[in-house]
């Protein structure tokens, strides 16, 4: 039998557990805490290969091996890899309280609507991506992926406190001269807890810029990044990311635009499928107009940057967004020069409208597109050379002309079908050999 134990909360190792190991596996930290019986085995986890490897031996011999844990070792712990080498029913799990639970009980705040990300061991990107989308998030980090790396990461972006530097005064007609918020997002904070349960233990708010600012050691046990307006929420029923919205692609309706210029519902549809933006995603919006496919890539869980170059489409798209909801940023340029100044690469991009520098845009998003491009456009004389843009950046390339006829009333109770303009919708995807070299 392989018991573990979650400990380094302050929960203590049951004295049963620790009478008759005779292999004991756990950090030094762990080890060190606890009085071992004498004869028994000391194995101090540094790879898990060699470790279980060496629990093996012990199993074969039906000899009782015993492993020490931080937390709860079933949450993102050490149980999964016994259970598979060993099968669940060779394990005796006795959790102690996660970190994450610990945390949030510092702070008093709940955690069953906290999404919760590990980036030990694993890319920062993602948890990143899900700090920018995600009102109250908890980040398991590990070396290379501490606070410091969270924050700097997070300080590319404007819409954590401390993100850019100061600004010049407003240009006269620009959206901020006319007191619309550089952002539609919250600020964030970061919690950092460390040697949770411990005497040392220390749990601190700062901004992200005194995060990045701060050597953290090897301490840390957990970061939380709370928008603190929205940190406690509603009741819940399902515990974790929030479910995906109740729907997609929403009618134009439900987004503020200027003279129908939007891309309709049908395009839509089409184009979030292609995109498939994701809680961890990052989506490009070029061109984002009124921000609609942007918000939907928001709603759907994604990070999402809207690139616009018209003064009154960068208010509409803040609008948007927060009529919705969603947290976005939105930078106020004219592609592709405004791409330039994003430093995360994107996981898919969607690009709007059509004018001659659609190819040069569409080969500046593809340059950096992990996984895809989406184009839209109305005019036919720009599929070739998009096309073409798509498939010199080495991605496979296909595309669909969308027309469609709505329903309309008539006079007399009676209905026709009302056509819509058609819309050319094209996508690249990346093809596997085009990523090679890719930072991943």
């Amino acid at each position: 039998m392989i018991s573990v134990v979650g400990t380094g909360t302050g929960a203590p190792v049951p004295e049963d557990l620790l009478a008759g190991p005779a292999l004991v596996v756990g950090g030094r930290r762990h080890l060190d805490a606890v009085r071992l019986p004498e004869g028994a085995e000391r194995v101090v986890l540094g790879p898990l290969a060699p470790a279980l490897d060496t629990i093996a031996e012990y199993v074969d011999k039906e000899l009782p091996v015993l492993v020490l844990a931080s937390g709860d070792p079933g949450f993102f712990g050490i149980v999964r890899v016994l259970a598979e080498r060993f099968g669940s029913r060779r394990l005796d799990v006795r959790p102690g309280v996660s970190s994450v639970a610990a945390a949030f009980a510092r702070v008093g705040l709940p955690w069953e609507d906290a999404v919760v990300v590990s980036a030990h061991g694993r890319e920062l990107r993602t948890a990143v991506n899900v700090c920018r989308a995600r009102p109250k998030v908890a980040v398991l980090t590990g070396p290379g992926a501490g606070p410091a790396e969270l924050a700097a990461a997070l300080l590319h972006d404007p819409l954590v406190p401390g993100g850019t530097p100061a600004q010049p005064a407003p240009v006269p007609g620009s959206p901020e001269s006319e007191g619309v918020p550089a952002h539609a997002s919250r600020g964030r904070v970061l919690v950092v807890a460390c040697a949770l349960g411990s005497a040392d233990e220390r749990v601190e708010r700062v901004t992200p810029a005194e995060a990045a600012a701060r050597d953290w050691g090897t301490d840390v046990s957990v970061v939380l990044c709370l928008d603190e307006t929205r940190a406690v929420g509603g009741v819940r029923t399902v515990a974790g990311a929030p479910a995906g919205p109740v729907g997609w692609a929403l009618d134009e309706g439900e987004f503020a635009h200027r003279d129908s210029m939007i891309t309709k519902f049908e395009v839509r549809a089409l184009a979030l499928a292609r995109l498939g933006p994701r809680l961890g995603d990052l989506v490009w919006d070029v061109g984002a107009g009124s921000g609609s496919v942007a918000v939907e890539c928001a709603r759907l869980g994604a990070a999402v940057v809207a690139v616009e170059k018209a003064a009154d489409g960068v208010r509409r798209i803040r609008a948007n967004a927060h009529a919705h909801g969603v947290d976005l940023r939105v930078v106020h340029g004219a592609a592709p020069e405004a791409l330039s100044g994003l430093a995360d690469d994107p996981d898919a991009v969607f690009v709007g409208g059509g004018g001659r520098e659609l190819p040069e845009i569409v080969g500046a998003c593809a340059r950096r597109a992990r996984r895809t491009v989406v184009v839209a456009m109305a005019a036919l004389d720009r599929v070739p050379a998009t096309r073409e843009a798509l498939t010199a950046a080495g991605f496979a390339c296909d595309g669909v002309l969308l027309q469609s006829s709505r329903l309309a009333p008539l006079p007399g109770d009676v209905t026709r079908l009302a056509a819509t303009n058609p819309v050319f919708l094209l996508w690249g995807v990346r093809t596997p050999a085009s990523s090679e070299g890719d930072t991943q």
